[in-house]
């Protein structure tokens, strides 16, 4: 018989600790809502006691200016812990529109939420002028959530401020076509100007001939500076020549971004042709032909 009774102690024992983990739950203490003005000081205006399951009688009033803090301590089966969710829940009761504030709470269970007029959603302000607070404590685990109406929020609008207006919600859908204008193209200086100063680069050149004829410039060597080295004074030449015919389709129809690549290859062109063509030049110089 001994055995039997020791088999059934233990089969009790067993089920009572069954029972108790089976009925753990979230919950809370040293909860406290309290309504602070702008003028009122340290300890100054409202504060009421909270309640596990159990709502307050009288609605706690929150003014334009006033800021609404709860503060609890959450527990799980009576012991301080720190639980995954903990919501304060405000509800309209006409339109059954809600929202949650979330509770900042520590490790050791301690938590609180403040609000004010501006946190709350337009439809708070202009509908009902009383909500509904709730408090929702969960968490991860077989223990079972707690989820009550805690106690009543009466608004109270300010009578010198217009009332508050809802925005109108953003809706996704076809916009009107975008146009868009862009800046001109640069114009070109009148023609009038072109003609001047072409003109004036035109006249210069006989007198820029004559300089060279005065420092002793002869052109009889010509025939033998091509006999010697064609192809070099050829492609300076050449390359002088397509110079300015890139500069000159720069200036009437080129952008920047064409002009600089051929600029570059003619340029290349240009100097390796000129130091053949001036390696000649210093030959003849050497040998005493002016």
């Amino acid at each position: 018989m001994r055995p039997q009774r020791l088999y059934t102690a233990i089969l009790s024992l067993f089920i009572w600790n069954l029972s108790l983990v089976s009925a753990a739950s979230w919950g809370f203490e040293d909860a406290t809502v309290s309504i602070h003005g702008k003028k009122t000081g340290v300890g100054g205006g409202i504060k009421e006691k909270l309640v596990e399951n159990k709502a307050l009688s009288q609605p706690v009033t929150l003014g334009a200016s006033d800021t609404l803090k709860v503060i609890l301590t959450t527990t799980e089966n009576k012991k301080a812990k720190r639980p995954h969710q903990t919501f304060l829940l405000l509800r309209e009761p006409k339109s059954n529109l809600d929202t949650s504030f979330p509770l900042s709470v520590k490790e050791n269970g301690k938590g609180k939420v403040e609000l004010s007029h501006k946190d709350l959603p337009t439809q708070f302000l202009t509908g009902s002028k009383k909500l509904s607070a709730s408090l929702i404590i969960a968490s991860f685990g077989s223990s079972k959530p707690y989820r009550n109406h805690a106690f009543d929020l009466k608004i109270e609008l300010d009578p010198s401020s217009p009332p508050p207006s809802a925005e109108k919600p953003l809706r996704y859908g076809k916009l009107p076509e975008i146009h868009h204008i862009f800046r001109a193209d640069p114009k070109s200086p009148p023609k009038i100007i072109t003609l001047i100063f072409t003109g004036a680069v035109i006249a210069a050149l006989p007198a820029l001939f004559s300089v060279w004829l005065s420092l002793g410039a002869n052109l009889n060597h010509s025939s033998k500076a091509f006999r010697s080295s064609p192809v070099s004074h050829a492609t300076f030449f050449l390359s002088i020549l397509a110079m300015e015919g890139i500069f000159f389709k720069y200036y009437t129809s080129w952008n920047l971004f064409k002009t600089l690549p051929a600029a570059a290859l003619v340029g290349l062109v240009t100097f390796l042709s000129g130091s053949r063509a001036l390696r000649e030049v210093q030959g003849r110089r050497l040998a005493g032909l002016r």
